[in-house]
């Protein structure tokens, strides 16, 4: 059937672009028509076509399609078949591009190219069998809600009250085993049993006849399924005995059992769940819900969420400071644990940063407000957070091919098992307990739950020591990581470099030192403001310059009176054809940087030499020495010169470093490394380190650098610490390790079980029992992530 889809798109110009884009979508397989609107940037298809197919076109043209993201939550999906479901029905509406369900948070992660009403979304998932809800942030409100929720319709109340009802049909199985005959009369088996069959058993029913009407199966068909053959087996029973030979022999604590065990099951497992998101759930604790800013000549209290940049805010001691900012009066101990990790207070006074979320803990501050809302540090380590939880790790897609076919499967060998045993020993009853051990013990919930679960507890327990990890495919790159290479400056070093020394070459020092403060009194490389810095102290006046330009890696130039003035690295001195003569004086680890002045003439004049020194940063020794016992070579990229790479990299005995390397070099020197058969993670903070990150298998930001580099890397460190590097890696290997081995104890309960269950060796109440267990192992085994700290 034709679908009409509508979508815009970026980057067209003029008419040509409109052609190139109705031609590409045209060549796309189901394409009916395609018109643009150039004006509107709009695009309508019509076809049958699939909407990554047209993305992709659009992207092989030269352009791309405008895409947003929304999550729902949805109720009523309890295993790996129903993501399978609910994402296949999602992905069949027009607007979506890709549909992601996390099971463990119970959301839906929809990728959209045009807006979809949620009229629609909802319609399709009623129809697959769920209930779709937009989520609503937590508040005082929801939680005086839930206080008041009556008993009858607490979470607890399900398993508690079927346990209740179950236990006198149990018990006299127990009391068997001691020669005691307390066995209820037939009667009153029923009366206990048929509620908690077809009351607190009935969402089994719902979503099994869900399951049924899309075309599929999931968990709560099986139970359905099995529990009703053991209750109608029971009925048959009853009302066919004869009478004679004492009481018919009943099964209706089997059925009643099994559900019992099922729903307390589902109940430990959803607080079990609640406790993987509990990282995120601290994050998001920490947004300040009022602050007092200065408007109108006067300090107002207004939300927290309506404070605009540039505003000043007044924060008291022991208040959480509500937005991103600069200090600009006051000074005061700041508590930063739960957003970098940070465990000792950080002291800020005028000119430092703040970031929203952290405790101010003696002193007052006023701030002035530098990034807010949905901008503001906080809201992106709570965006990475979620998407990293709300991800599926490479190895997911196993589990979701294994899922279309369990329940089919299962249901295979539940009908070969009962007529195997009713046509071989003529015992259909018999045949009919062990086909439901089958259905009962065949458990896709474990299967859903192993990877979401150990991914959100891991991912959130690195948030809280300041490891952001942005998707769950570099958990399972980090695994594979035999070679971290370090960004020098920034990464390695303090990143405040000092102007220890300077020679001059015939001009007196403070001339040479104005004239190349003015030069770089634009730039913001580290060692253009030390020069500056400098400046400042001696306090020289800045020149005039024009033409000014940072030549990427090299340094800077600019014009001043009629001459052209360089600063920067010995090597670029060497490209522009200069001679280097020997150092006049050697100081270990030191950066160098020439002055050099060219005439209208093209001679040029050397007038100074500089000399930088930058300390390499305590944590560094540390970063090394545990990234090397964890069997990782460690190297270093820098532009900085040959002698001060050299002295580096003897201090933090390292196993390998190129000095001199321009920003397009670092990405061919890791490419080199990946042919030699590495698996490469790339460690930097600046510009420069972007195409190095996105060369490398791993990149890794820290956060106290660019924006770029964060954007260009797989996991963010929140502190500048090179240390954290080693403990991210271990991290990721201990993380995807709980994957598999959660997905080990998911498939080896069913490979077990299920052959048991159809032998004869199962009884449905054990099988419910293990069932049950194995969700609970595989969320436990996830919770152990919690215990986990960064190595000392």
């Amino acid at each position: 059937m034709d679908k009409v889809i509508k979508f815009n798109v970026s980057g067209m110009t003029c008419a040509s672009c409109v052609g190139r884009v109705e031609k590409a979508l045209e060549k796309v397989s189901g394409v009916v028509s395609a018109s643009v609107n150039l004006a509107l940037e709009a695009v309508t298809v019509e076809g049958s076509a699939e909407v990554s197919a047209l993305v992709n076109a659009v992207k092989d043209a030269g352009y791309k399609i405008n895409t947003s993201e929304v999550q729902y939550q949805v109720k009523g999906m309890t295993c790996a078949s129903c993501v399978s479901r609910v994402e296949k029905a999602a992905q069949a509406l027009p607007q979506v591009i890709k549909a992601e369900v996390n099971l463990a948070t119970e959301k839906l992660t929809l990728t959209l190219v045009a807006e979809l009403p949620f009229a629609e979304i909802e319609a399709k998932l009623n129809d697959a069998g769920y209930t779709v809800v937009q989520p609503q942030a937590d508040s005082d409100e929801s939680n005086e809600q839930v206080a008041a929720t009556p008993f009858y319709r607490a979470d607890w109340f399900p398993a508690v009250a079927s346990l209740t009802l179950t236990l006198p049909m149990v018990l006299p199985m127990f009391a068997m085993l001691f020669n005691q005959n307390w066995m209820l009369p037939a009667w009153m088996q029923w009366a206990l049993a048929t509620p908690v069959q077809f009351y607190f058993g009935a969402r089994f029913y719902r979503a099994g006849w869900g399951a049924i009407k899309a075309g599929t199966g999931n968990m709560d068909l099986l139970v359905a399924i099995g529990t009703s053959a053991a209750y109608g087996l029971s009925l048959y029973l009853w009302w066919t005995f004869s009478g004679e030979h004492g009481a018919p022999h009943l099964y209706f604590e089997s059925s009643s059992a099994v559900l019992s065990l099922v729903l307390l099951g589902k109940y430990l497992e959803h607080r079990a769940k609640r406790r993987t998101t509990s990282a995120l759930k601290a994050l998001e604790s920490l947004r300040p819900t009022s602050a007092m800013v200065w408007r109108d000549n006067s300090w107002q209290e207004v939300p927290a969420a309506a404070v605009k940049s540039g505003e000043r805010l007044l924060i008291k001691p022991g208040e959480r400071i509500p937005v991103d900012g600069v200090v600009v009066e006051g000074h005061s101990q700041v508590d930063e644990a739960l957003i970098s990790g940070e465990s000792v207070p950080v002291y800020k006074a005028q000119t430092d940063k703040v970031t929203g979320g952290s405790v101010n803990l003696d002193g007052v501050l006023e701030v002035d407000a530098t990034s807010v809302g949905a901008e503001s540090t906080l809201a992106k380590i709570i965006r990475l957070v979620e998407q990293a939880q709300g991800a599926k790790a490479p190895v997911q897609a196993l589990v979701d091919k294994v899922s279309a076919v369990f329940v089919p499967a299962v249901l295979v060998i539940a009908l070969f098992t009962f007529f195997a045993w009713g046509l071989s020993t003529g015992d259909w009853p018999t045949g009919i307990l062990n086909a439901v051990a089958v259905l009962v013990i065949a458990c896709p919930c474990a299967l859903g739950l192993a990877t979401p679960a150990a991914i959100m507890a891991g991912t959130g327990t690195a948030a809280r020591y300041g490891i952001l990890v942005k998707d769950a495919g570099a958990l399972e790159q980090a695994t594979a990581i035999n070679m971290v290479i370090f960004d020098k400056t920034g990464t390695l070093t303090v990143g405040k470099p000092e102007l220890s020394n300077m020679h001059t070459f015939t001009y007196h020092q403070d001339d040479v030192l104005q004239l190349a403060a003015s030069l770089q009194q634009y730039s913001e490389h580290p060692l253009a403001k030390a020069v500056v810095n400098k400046a400042q102290e001696k306090q020289l006046s800045l020149l005039p310059v024009s033409d000014f330009k940072v030549v990427a890696g090299r340094g800077v130039k600019a014009q001043y009176q009629d001459k052209t003035v360089y600063l920067g690295s010995g090597f670029w001195m060497q490209e522009l054809g200069l001679t280097l003569s020997a150092l006049p004086e050697e100081i270990p680890g030191a950066s160098l940087s020439w002055l050099v002045s060219q005439n209208s003439e093209l001679s040029c004049e050397f007038l100074a030499l500089f000399y930088f020194t930058d300390e390499l940063k305590a944590h560094a020794f540390t970063a090394v020495k545990q990234l090397k016992q964890q069997g990782i070579k460690v190297a270093m990229l820098t532009g900085d010169s040959q002698s001060s790479a050299q002295y580096n990299a003897k201090l933090l005995e390292l196993d390998d470093y190129k000095a001199q390397v321009l920003p397009e070099h670092k990405a061919e020197y890791i490419a080199n490394a990946q042919q030699q058969g590495y698996c490469v993670a790339m460690v930097g903070d600046g510009i420069n380190d972007a195409p190095a990150l996105a060369q490398a298998d791993l990149g890794i930001a820290m956060a106290t650098g660019t924006e770029v580099a964060v954007s260009a890397s797989a996991m963010t460190l929140m502190r500048g610490e090179p240390s954290l590097v080693a403990s991210a890696l271990a991290m990721a290997k201990l993380t995807y390790r709980k994957i598999k081995q959660n997905l080990f104890w998911a498939f080896i309960f069913n490979v077990i079980g299920i052959p048991l269950a159809a032998l004869g060796y199962l009884n449905p109440i054990f099988a419910g029992a293990a069932m049950a267990a194995s969700s609970l192992l595989v969320i436990s085994n996830a919770l152990l992530l919690q215990r986990w700290q960064p190595k000392e």
